[in-house]
C-alpha cells in the first residue's frame, strides 16, 4: 500500500477486521516512518497485530496526503518490523496460500521475486492495468473511457519493470487485475455513506473507514472512487466482477489487454457494484446494482 491518497487505507481498514480475511502482514511502498506511523495508527486503533514491512527502511520525505493528518491527526512516526520483500517471504513460506492484494506501485513485489527464487505467489489480486473497447462489452463501457485500448495505469506505470515482471512470472499462479473501466465506475459519495453508515452490522474497520470518509467528504462531497477497495472486494468474492482472461500490453507508457488463452491473467471488464460492496463489507447492501456512482 502507500499513503498519498486515501484509499489504500480505506482498504486496510476494511480488510484488517473482515470476517472472511485473515490479514498477514502489510507492506509499505516506499515506507517512511510518517507512513508507517499511519498505518500502525489504523492497526492499533482496530486492535490488529501484524507485521509491517517497508521498501526502504527510514526512507525520506513525508510521503502522506493531508487526508490522512486531518482524520488521524498528527500520527507518531515508526520504525518498520523488517523489510518488505522480506515480511513478505516470511508469509508466503508460512502460508502458501496467502493472497497479494496490490494497491500501490509494484516494488515490493517485484524485489520478493527477484530476492526469494523459491518463493511463490498462488494468487495475486491487484488495482491496476487497463480493459478498453476491445474486450469491455459496450453496455460496461464508461463514457470516460469510450474509444479507448489504452491508458495509464498509476500502479503499474510507476513500476513498470515490476508490473511486466510480475505479469509474466511462472512463479505466480494466478493474476487478477480489477482495471480502471471498473474502479471509475463505483464512488463513494454521501448517499453511499450514508447507506453505509447506518448498517447495524459493521465491523470495527467498516466503522473506521466511515469515519475517515466523513473527513473526506466534508471537503470533497463528490466522493472518493474506491480503486483499490474494490481490488480487495475481488480477492474476497471475484464472482462480483466479470472477467476476460487476457495478455496485458504496455504501448508508448499506456497499458491495455487483449483476449488471451492459458495465460492465468484475468482483467475486469464488468461489475455487480451491490454484489461488490456487500463482499467488501461483509454482508449484503440494499439499493441498485450497475455502473456509476450508488
Amino acid at each position: 500500500m502507500e499513503t498519498r491518497d486515501p484509499d489504500d487505507v480505506l482498504t486496510l481498514c476494511l480488510v484488517a477486521t473482515h470476517p472472511a480475511v485473515g490479514l498477514a502482514a502489510v507492506t509499505v511502498n516506499p515506507g517512511t516512518p510518517a507512513q508507517l506511523g499511519v498505518v500502525r495508527t489504523v492497526l492499533d486503533r482496530l486492535g490488529v497485530q501484524v507485521p509491517v514491512g517497508a521498501r526502504v527502511a527510514d526512507g525520506g520525505g513525508d510521503a502522506v496526503s493531508p487526508f490522512h493528518h486531518r482524520w488521524l491527526g498528527d500520527t507518531p512516526r515508526a520504525r518498520p518490523d523488517g523489510v518488505a520483500h522480506e515480511v513478505l517471504a516470511r508469509v508466503l513460506t508460512d502460508d502458501p496460500d496467502t493472497v497479494v492484494l496490490t494497491g500501490a506501485p509494484l516494488h515490493n513485489l517485484r524485489l520478493l521475486l527477484n530476492n526469494h527464487p523459491a518463493v511463490a505467489v498462488r494468487r495475486w489480486v491487484a488495482q491496476g492495468g487497463f480493459a478498453g473497447d476491445n474486450i469491455v462489452p459496450a453496455a460496461d463501457v464508461l463514457d470516460k473511457f469510450a474509444g479507448s485500448v489504452t491508458r495509464e495505469s498509476f500502479n503499474f506505470g510507476h513500476d513498470a519493470k515490476g508490473a511486466l515482471l510480475a505479469l509474466a512470472s511462472e512463479r505466480i499462479g494466478e493474476r487478477r487485475l480489477v482495471s480502471k473501466n471498473v474502479t471509475h465506475g463505483v464512488a463513494w459519495d454521501q448517499p453511499l455513506h450514508s447507506r453505509i453508515a447506518a448498517r447495524p452490522d459493521l465491523t470495527a474497520g467498516a466503522r473506521l473507514a466511515v469515519e475517515a470518509m466523513a473527513v473526506y467528504l466534508a471537503e470533497r462531497p463528490e466522493g472518493k472512487l474506491l480503486h483499490d477497495p474494490l481490488a480487495a472486494a475481488a480477492a474476497i468474492d471475484a464472482a462480483a466482477f466479470r472477467w476476460v482472461e487476457v495478455e496485458v500490453f504496455r504501448e508508448r507508457g499506456l497499458w491495455g489487454a487483449r483476449p488471451q488463452a492459458d495465460t492465468r491473467t484475468f482483467i475486469t471488464v464488468g461489475i455487480d457494484a451491490e454484489r461488490a460492496l456487500g463482499a467488501l463489507l461483509g454482508g449484503p447492501t440494499a439499493g441498485r446494482s450497475g455502473k456509476g456512482a450508488i
